[in-house]
């Protein structure tokens, strides 16, 4: 072979080469959403059949939805209002099953205007973007306020004539900066949860203190003021119980009083159509739907992962070199129970159910018990693979963003993401296959 020959031969082995060199250095991406069916939304396995009625009346009532006395077509149940996010909790927690998290097309923006409803749709709701709710930073006279302001009233509906109630000022508040958003968080697995004992969380806390310590994380229990135990249930972990997270988003989310949130958030008796509170046992056998949303959550399976590829393999181990696993941890386990499909059952939530300081980029300014307003609980990221928005408050899509803006001013992540950040393409893309696996 002469020279030349040879010089051609290798620069045509060099084109050849490089399609595969390009395809090596793409940036990772976000896979998106995995398809196939729902990974979730199933009962959990070896319930009594007793147990199996409670979750199957449960999540009928969970994806009722709610009118103001009944008289609207369609509702299934009365007490709406005078203010509310929805109709229904399965609206909120609806993807990719009953019990997750919000779907790619926001009901709010139908809710708005139903039975006759004169509500506008506020700008940072969109058809497809995340259903949220919206909390005010500061009150008028500029105190602390952090209280959820519901989206709409029942003013101008068929079955509130005489209501007049008027919705916040939701854009004069936005360009004050004074409104943050929550989306739904899914409750999938939240019985398991819920079953996990506060002396297994302290545990996992003191555990691989070292290197806890090198990375920056330290990480605190959210607790109960009333009793003292850890709290677990919602973004900051201030609800104490399935029971109690029940309640208070019939009540809050809803406007429909119970048993364990009595008292209507608005006293305009114009608005008042239904005795309160609303949703109580009928003390014939029939319980509540406070209780029946408790049973259908606490019978709810986790989500069920994908099945390993070799990506996803070494992606799992990348989640745990990198440090991500120092915070979501990959599993807990519960107490005995007397509900055997409670019982001694290692749960792989990704989570330590703790407060972590996540610094000025995700601050919501928001206290909750214990919380400070850049404290977050760690999110489980179980069913994280069919997700559809993330960050407590929606703002991206995308799983890989998500990650890098747990970086920011104060952020106990911020070592774990330098860490992610300084893995090759390759790896990257291995830990966000992983990720959406789950």
């Amino acid at each position: 072979m002469t020279t030349t020959t040879k010089f051609y031969a290798a620069a045509l082995a060099l084109l050849v080469s490089i399609p595969a060199l390009i395809v090596a250095t793409e940036p990772s991406r976000d896979p998106g959403p995995r398809q196939g069916p729902p990974a979730a939304g199933a009962p959990l396995a070896g319930l009594a059949s007793g147990q199996l009625a409670a979750f199957i009346d449960g999540r009928d009532d969970f994806n009722a939805a709610h009118s103001v006395d009944g008289s609207i077509e369609g509702a299934d149940a009365t007490g709406l209002g005078p203010t509310f996010n929805l109709e229904s909790c399965g609206g909120c927690h609806a993807a990719p099953d009953a019990g997750g998290a919000s779907p790619a097309i926001n009901p709010q923006i139908a809710s708005a205007t139903a039975a006759g409803g004169r509500n506008l749709v506020p700008s940072f709701l969109s058809t497809n973007g995340p259903v949220r709710e919206v909390r005010f930073i500061a009150d008028a006279e500029g105190a602390p306020d952090g209280g959820v302001h519901d989206l709409f009233t029942i003013a101008g509906r068929s079955d509130a004539r005489g209501c007049r109630l008027a919705q916040p000022d939701f854009e004069g508040e936005a360009r004050r900066g004074n409104i943050v958003f929550r989306i739904p968080t899914p409750v999938f697995g939240t019985g398991l949860i819920e079953n996990i004992s506060d002396r297994a969380i302290l545990d996992n806390k003191a555990a691989f203190a070292p290197e806890k310590a090198f990375m920056g994380i330290s990480g605190r229990e959210n607790r109960n003021p009333q009793d003292g135990t850890i709290t677990r249930f919602g973004w900051k972990a201030q609800n104490p119980s399935l029971m109690n997270f029940s309640g208070e988003a019939y009540n809050v989310e809803m406007g429909i009083t119970n048993e364990v949130f009595p008292t209507e958030r608005n006293q305009d008796p114009r608005c008042q159509f239904t005795p309160t509170p609303e949703d109580h046992p009928d003390f014939e056998g029939g319980v509540s739907g406070v209780q029946h949303f408790t049973d259908f959550m606490r019978f709810l399976a986790a989500p069920t992962p994908a099945p390993s590829t070799p990506s996803t393999t070494r992606g799992a181990k990348l989640f745990s070199s990198s440090g991500c696993a120092l915070c979501h941890t990959p599993s807990l386990k519960t107490r005995q129970s007397d509900i055997a499909a409670l019982s001694n059952k290692v749960v792989a939530l990704y989570s330590d159910l703790l407060l972590h300081d996540m610094g000025a980029t995700l601050a919501d300014h928001v206290p909750q018990g214990v919380a400070t307003g850049r404290e977050f609980r760690t999110a489980p990221l179980w069913g994280v693979g069919q997700r559809l928005f993330f960050l407590h408050d929606g703002r991206t899509a995308d799983l890989k963003e998500a990650i890098l803006l747990h970086r920011g001013r104060g952020s106990e992540a911020n070592a774990t993401i330098e860490s992610f950040i300084g893995l090759s393409p390759a790896e990257q893309q291995d830990l966000l296959n992983f990720l959406r696996a789950l």
